[in-house]
């Protein structure tokens, strides 16, 4: 697994590829995959214990405690609990969030699956989601995972980001284009 920087991605990248490779050995790819995505949903969830696993004036026992309650309510695998009990007792779970995405990206890169993520102003239907995943397999050829976020800010349209490319047709970006094309041709907006 290629890191992506220095520092807490490369620490999240070693922690994250010892956790893939345990996990194929113990043949729990998918089962730990979702114990992941239900811990990252958690996170996203709870400013509590995002400020928890960050916080460096609570306890190594402590992190591990708050960390284990959690796990055990979410119901995950005892695999993932005994790996995020590591990580709180060597005092990483602050990049906790880099481990999690460095394992569901080398678990998509093996199953020949790219990622992208889908900015709308307002929440998908169904039928939309749908129709975005097949034009991102008709245009990258291959099985496409597709999360999801909404920003009202946008006013309307998408933004859809996958590997390095990016698609932006939110009615924000047009207006500010405009606005800017207004300005250069010395309007006034």
């Amino acid at each position: 697994m290629a890191s992506e920087g220095t520092g807490v991605s490369e620490l999240a990248a070693r922690y994250s590829t010892a956790l893939f490779e345990l996990a194929d050995e113990n043949q729990a790819l998918d089962t730990v995959a979702s114990d992941l995505a239900t811990l990252k949903q958690i996170l996203a969830e709870s400013a509590d214990l995002r400020r928890l696993v960050r916080s460096p004036v609570i306890s190594r026992a402590d992190q591990g405690k708050a960390m284990a309650a959690v796990l055990d309510s979410a119901g995950v695998s005892d695999l993932t609990k005994r790996f995020i009990g590591l990580v709180a007792a060597n005092r990483r779970l602050f990049s906790i969030d880099g481990m999690i995405e460095g394992f569901l990206a080398e678990l998509a890169r093996r199953r020949g699956e790219v990622t992208a993520q889908v900015t709308s102003a307002q929440p998908l239907s169904d039928a939309q989601r749908n129709a975005v995943i097949d034009a991102l397999k008709a245009s990258i050829g291959s099985k496409v995972l597709v999360n999801t976020s909404v920003d009202p800010e946008l006013i309307g349209g998408m933004i859809v980001k996958f590997g390095s490319r990016m698609v932006d047709t939110s009615v924000r970006t047009k207006l500010n284009k405009l606005q800017l094309a207004m300005k250069a041709s010395g309007g006034s907006v």
